[in-house]
């Protein structure tokens, strides 16, 4: 397994399938139908903010992405949605996806989420994903990684406490939990 910096532009429609497949259940209420949430998500993905794992014959396996003041992996704007969804679509959808919307910070390096090919779970590859951001926090200056994991998502949240992650903090999403269908999310840091 080779793991590198950066998403390549040959992988850009691959790595969006693989985003929409981890994430669709929880956003597929507000950035669907699919295939219009396939056109969002490639048009906003910064290659530059997510780190790849790839087989010995280049097939992508998992991406873990991040987030800086420069931007995530998945971002977008009014601007971005609108040419996706209309003004009326992009207007709900802003407001809704501003509910789930994280600030970095100072002193933790934000994950902004890590997908595995259905074919390459349980083979290491989160792991190595992991990794490979607890070195990209240090090269950055950071002393402790951040992330936010779901309620629906236990098999995440058993890798993240295998990993060394404590809980800091859930906020629960009350009457939207209906639109994004979970009820809470669980802030986690690690030292790194």
């Amino acid at each position: 397994m080779k793991i590198t910096t950066g998403i390549p532009e040959a992988n850009r429609g691959e790595a969006a399938a693989l985003y929409w497949e981890a994430f669709g259940e929880k956003l597929g209420f507000v950035l669907g139908p699919k295939y219009r949430a396939l056109i969002f998500i490639t048009s906003v993905l910064r290659g530059d903010h997510g780190i790849c794992a790839h087989d010995d014959r280049g097939r992508l396996l998992g991406v873990a992405g991040f987030k800086t003041s420069q931007g995530a992996l998945v971002g977008g704007d009014f601007t971005d949605l609108r040419r996706v969804y209309g003004w009326v679509g992009a207007s709900i959808r802003i407001l809704l996806l501003a509910v789930l919307e994280r600030d970095t910070e100072n002193d933790r390096f934000l994950m902004d989420g890590i997908f595995v090919a259905p074919e390459a779970r349980g083979q290491g590859v989160g792991t190595a994903l992991l990794e490979a951001i607890y070195e990209e926090a240090k090269k950055r200056g950071y002393h402790q990684v951040r992330l936010d994991v779901i309620d629906t998502n236990p098999r995440a949240k058993a890798l993240y406490l295998h990993e060394g992650f404590e809980e800091v903090a859930t906020h629960k999403l009350g009457i939207l939990r209906h639109a994004f269908g979970f009820s809470a999310a669980t802030t986690m840091v690690r030292d790194v």
